[in-house]
């Protein structure tokens, strides 16, 4: 088993290098699928889940050749047929060969998605999509059959905004005769680096990064070179951590304006932060002001940062308010913080903080990916040193999250135990 052993209480200065954004790269790779001839990807990160999404093409037959941060798949030698449990489990993103495949082949068979324990996820919007192109849905026993004898483009209106839903109909429909329409998409960022992946291909897809995304199908993909866009929740992470510890720390390689959530909040609590085209620099301030965050869809403020921004709570004085819309088990981290010497509360989908806390160094475990990064945020400010056990979460999201904070003076380092 891995740990993660941080001694706390070190100034951070220096730069850190955003990496390419999980939630792009994990949609990436599998329509990667779609096109005939071969595809490069690059600024892929280098984490557990990318690894894995590798694995599955190869299973499949795909060539997948990587090269520091570039990947080169051959999709022509790719057999379709049925991916198993054993990798499906490993990530929820192993759900985007549904759209991969179906767009592709007309049939896909795929166990149940798996990933953090975060909350109710289903895939009711995925294959309400997937129905509406003219697939027929059986599952047996956690496996999902889904094939169509030919695809046909639909109005598809989304009752929620998600994420995984837009993409994956956008996979399906890419291919499919006529034109689709999706109302009520997500907006995020990643969503726009995959369409601008597949109109590289060939694809005919407007409106992404809008709520109306329209699709003109195609009859076939070719290969392309196309790169993913900075990580932004990776970004703000890091950011984060600066407004607690950086001495003109100096994030870049970012798009500012996929964090404006994130900043404009921090300077309203008293934040110093400089932004540039392309960085952000920031430096840690001891008194910041309460106040009250309210997860939302893209442009709101993400989800995936609440738990790591949290632990600026411990700087405000009085009570400050999280209110998640998005997920309902997103505070199985307070437990952890808890032992840490946070104060802490949640009640249905709100949690309370009252600050401020001088946090103390002990075990904790990471209960998903950002409930680990918001144990190494707490840790790298706590008196002492924290052990972190269920550091593959962390590893999941965090291209050498070690090797980028050790580079500017945090003390950090993962260890084998028994």
């Amino acid at each position: 088993m891995k740990v993660m052993k941080i001694e706390g209480k070190n100034k951070l200065s220096g730069t850190i290098k955003i990496s390419g954004a999980k939630n792009s790269s994990v949609a990436l790779l599998p329509a990667s699928i779609l096109a005939d001839t071969d595809v490069t990807i690059c600024n892929v990160p280098e984490i557990t889940d990318t690894d894995v999404l590798c694995e599955m093409l190869e299973y499949l037959g795909a060539d997948v050749r990587r090269a520091s941060e570039s990947v080169v798949i051959s999709p022509s030698t790719i057999v379709n047929k049925e991916i198993p449990k054993e990798f499906t489990k490993k990530l929820r993103a192993s759900y985007y060969f549904m759209g991969a495949l179906l767009g592709k082949y007309k049939h896909v068979e795929i166990f149940l998605p798996g990933g953090c324990s975060i909350g109710s996820r289903p895939i009711d919007l995925h294959l309400k999509g997937f129905e509406a192109l003219g697939a027929t849905i059986t599952n047996e026993n956690e496996k999902y059959i889904v094939e169509a004898k030919e695809l046909k483009g639909a109005n598809i209106y989304l009752d929620i905004a998600s994420v995984g839903a837009t993409i994956n109909i956008m996979l399906a429909a890419t291919l499919a005769k006529g034109k689709t329409i999706i109302d009520n998409a997500a907006k995020e960022p990643e969503i726009v680096n995959i369409a601008t992946y597949l109109n590289n291909m060939g694809a005919k897809i407007t409106g992404a990064g809008t709520s109306e995304i329209r699709i003109t199908g195609v009859d076939k993909l070719h290969g392309c070179f196309h790169e993913v866009i900075p990580d932004r929740i990776e970004a703000g992470t890091y950011i984060i951590i600066g407004a607690l510890l950086g001495e003109n720390l100096k994030v870049y390689n970012v798009i500012p304006e996929h964090l404006e959530s994130v900043t404009s909040k921090l300077v309203e609590m008293g934040g110093d932060l400089q932004i540039g085209s392309d960085y952000i620099i920031v430096n840690a301030r001891n008194n910041y002001k309460k106040t009250h965050i309210k997860t939302m869809v893209y442009p709101g403020f993400p989800t995936d940062l609440q738990q790591p921004f949290s632990i600026l709570f411990s700087r405000c004085n009085g009570t400050s308010i999280v209110e998640e819309t998005i997920f309902e088990n997103r505070f199985m981290h307070l437990k952890e913080l808890e032992k840490m010497g946070m104060s802490c509360k949640s009640e249905g989908m709100v949690a309370t903080f009252v600050g401020p806390n001088n946090l103390k160094g002990c075990e904790v475990s990471a209960t998903d990916l950002r409930a680990g990064a918001s144990l190494v945020t707490a840790a790298l400010i706590a008196d002492g040193t924290t052990t972190i056990r269920n550091v593959e979460y962390i590893l999941r999201g965090y291209e050498g999250i070690v090797e980028k904070l050790t580079d500017v003076g945090a003390k950090i380092k993962i260890e084998e135990i028994e």
